[in-house]
């Protein structure tokens, strides 16, 4: 996983995307907002976008240039990786959505690069940024990790996370978003509703 020694203190919003996920395969998947709503909100509109998304994520130092074909090998893979981790949970993989991840896996991939001040990141192209992603999602889905991905738990919320509290209950992607917002609601929920006179 390409993280700097200091990822577990940026912020987990960044530059208007999420990185809640605990994986960089997980938080792609999650640049498609309010999917349970009629219109989605689609992060990586254009080609900028994903680049941007790149750097947040942490994989590349600069913007490595996405084309029109990389972005749509992004949504793809988002997409792939979406639904199998949806399976993970549930009724098993999606055969089409294997079969999309593990032709992007496929083609060569770009190379972690260990920097002097310990930070990792991707040298290679776009493409093979997303080869990388794409392997990244199969060595989670493939492996004992794969019983750690949850959905959060929030009903407006569909952000798959790798769940690794000591005692495996993390409910929600975040518990400063989602998990705040469900003890606000849950507290005045109790306001609300009567008391009965002993």
């Amino acid at each position: 996983m390409t993280k700097d020694r200091a990822v577990s203190s940026r912020p987990q919003d960044r530059d208007g995307f999420r990185f809640r996920g605990g994986s960089a395969s997980l938080d792609l998947a999650s640049t498609l907002q309010a999917r349970l709503k009629p219109t989605p909100r689609e992060l990586l509109v254009a080609p900028g976008d994903l680049d941007r998304w790149l750097v947040s994520a942490g994989l590349v130092p600069t913007s490595p240039g996405v084309t029109d074909a990389d972005l749509a090998t992004a949504h793809a893979l988002r997409e792939a990786i979406f639904a199998i981790a949806g399976g993970v949970a549930g009724s098993g993989f999606d055969a089409d959505a294997r079969n999309a991840l593990n032709q992007i896996a496929a083609a060569p991939a770009a190379v972690p690069v260990l920097s002097e001040d310990g930070s990792v990141a991707l040298e290679g192209s776009v493409t093979e940024v997303l080869s990388y992603l794409a392997r990244q999602a199969i060595q989670l889905f493939g492996s004992s990790e794969a019983a750690h991905v949850h959905q959060c738990q929030s009903a407006s919320c569909t952000i798959f996370f790798v769940d690794t509290s000591r005692s495996g209950d993390r409910r929600w992607c975040s518990m400063s978003a989602c998990g705040n917002n469900a003890k606000v609601a849950e507290f005045r929920r109790r306001k609300r509703a009567p008391t009965s006179d002993v």
